[in-house]
């Protein structure tokens, strides 16, 4: 797990929803945050990831935790809110700053598509088609996220998590644990693969 320095990191500008520009450091002041940095918001394991930590949203609103998404651009955004994926706020972080301070990595064209080919991809991917979950490949399609879960007033990082492959996701389990609440959803079950789930 990288240092994060939350007052650096905290002073980066996102976009909300609105329009309205707002210090990423303004999520965590009055309560503790989830922020959960998407790769791209039509990405379909995103959205699927998205899908997941949203069973939580009860048990964090219930605990004065707030969920929130952050996207690299705003493309998709539109659809990506109609779809229902993601039951927090969101936010867009155009200039990547926030996801640069926190050592998500960029994928090479050459290094993307190993990467995006990946089992772990695939695994996430079928889960995704088997709920019904569709994407598609507009945008940044080599950035990749992670999630940061902050404690009241910056006091401390809870949580820092890399993706080192598109589908790398935190268990659900590890996310309520970070923040010292019980949750009672249940993760979604990552699919199996063979020749009939993995293929596209």
């Amino acid at each position: 797990m990288a240092n994060v320095d939350l007052a650096q990191v905290g002073k980066n500008l996102l976009r909300s929803e609105t329009g309205e520009s707002v210090e990423l450091q303004s999520l965590w002041q009055d309560q503790p945050a989830v922020l959960f940095f998407l790769r791209r918001f039509g990405c379909q394991v995103c959205r699927w990831m998205a899908s997941e930590i949203s069973k939580l949203e009860p048990d964090l609103t219930a605990s004065g935790v707030v969920l929130v998404g952050i996207g690299p651009e705003e493309l998709g955004l539109k659809e990506f809110k109609e779809g229902g994926f993601f039951k927090g706020s969101v936010y867009v972080d155009e200039q990547k700053k926030s996801y640069k301070d926190l050592g998500f990595k960029r994928y090479t064209a050459v290094s993307v598509v190993p990467a995006a080919l990946g089992k772990k991809v695939r695994d996430v991917a079928a889960k995704a088609k088997a709920d019904g979950i569709q994407g598609n490949f507009s945008g940044d399609l080599l950035q990749s996220g992670g999630m940061l879960i902050v404690a009241k007033g910056g006091e401390k990082v809870l949580l820092h998590f890399i993706q080192d492959s598109p589908g790398d996701h935190l268990p659900l389990e590890d996310i309520s644990k970070a923040l010292g609440i019980s949750a009672k959803v249940k993760a979604g079950q990552r699919p199996v693969c063979n020749d009939d789930v993995c293929t596209r």
